[in-house]
């Protein structure tokens, strides 16, 4: 599966959230204005140099970006042990022509599920809990962009059921569920369905208000981090003003996780903690 982020995505988000300007990156970079410009646009691969150059000026690591852009890295497939027994399900959604991942993480035993996102698609979402006899206990949000939330109303409609959002992303929701449904979790809180355990964790970056949910399950370790970090990127910084500490959410908790901890994002391919200390030019 290709990666998210090109090169051009990943230079152009560490540019916006340092408020640099193309011609100062240029400057600094020893770049023609024209050739910063045709990288930006992905009109042409960069050579070894200018990524060495760029990712000096930009505080990016140079090998991560060398092994994705000139080797060619893409992350290693999920393991069995993720869909085995149903514990996670993974839902497309698509919006304009953009794919979205949601996922329903559930135990079998108890037929008791979690929402990770809606993934745009209310309408798959609430076929496969009934195709697979599952109860809803419950909707975590990673954050409260459209594609992410899309669909809300339409899946509360048939589960009433509590709606864990970083309450800084409050706002961003399309539409927003009534109080009683609202739950703002805390950094490290528990959320519990049978015997399986999620652990909220607060990262913002890519929004205010934005959440990581952990399940560490018999020495099984998975994480739900939605757009704070792609296989060898991170989404864009929402406004520009939370890059630092988007970088820090990446660095001090994804990173920080067991490192054969699988990350299943909001968009594009898998990955795991080991993998993004490696090839991550952002972590």
């Amino acid at each position: 599966m290709c990666l998210e982020d090109d090169f051009c995505d990943i230079i152009k988000k560490s540019r916006h959230g340092q408020d640099l300007s193309l011609a100062v990156v240029a400057q600094h970079s020893h770049l023609s204005r024209n050739d910063l410009e045709a990288l930006e646009k992905g009109v042409r691969l960069p050579n070894t140099d200018e990524i060495n150059a760029l990712s000096q000026v930009l505080s990016l690591r140079a090998q991560p970006l060398t092994s994705i852009v000139i080797d060619g890295w893409t992350p290693h497939a999920a393991p069995h042990w993720i869909s085995q027994d149903g514990l996670v399900t993974t839902v497309l959604g698509d919006i304009g022509g953009y794919e979205v991942k949601g996922y329903l993480l559930s135990d079998l035993m108890t037929r008791e599920s979690l929402m990770i996102d809606t993934g745009y698609n209310a309408k798959h979402m609430l076929e496969t809990l009934h195709v697979h006899q599952l109860n809803l206990k419950g909707i975590c949000l990673t954050h409260g962009h459209t594609d992410h939330a899309g669909g809300l109303d339409t899946i509360l409609e048939r589960w009433p059921v509590p709606v864990y959002i970083g309450k800084d992303d409050l706002d961003l929701l399309p539409w927003k569920p009534s109080r009683a449904l609202l739950t703002f979790p805390h950094n490290k809180q528990k959320i519990s369905i049978g015997s399986r355990t999620i652990e909220c964790l607060a990262t913002p970056g890519h929004t205010p208000g934005g959440l990581c949910f952990h399940l560490n399950n018999n020495r099984q370790s998975l994480c739900f981090v939605g757009d704070t970090l792609f296989a060898g990127s991170i989404g864009r910084s929402n406004p520009c003003s939370l890059y630092p500490d988007h970088l820090a959410s990446v660095r001090n908790i994804v990173r920080s996780l067991e490192n054969d901890t699988v990350l299943l994002p909001g968009h594009g391919p898998s990955t795991t903690v080991q993998e993004e200390q490696q090839y991550n030019p952002f972590a």
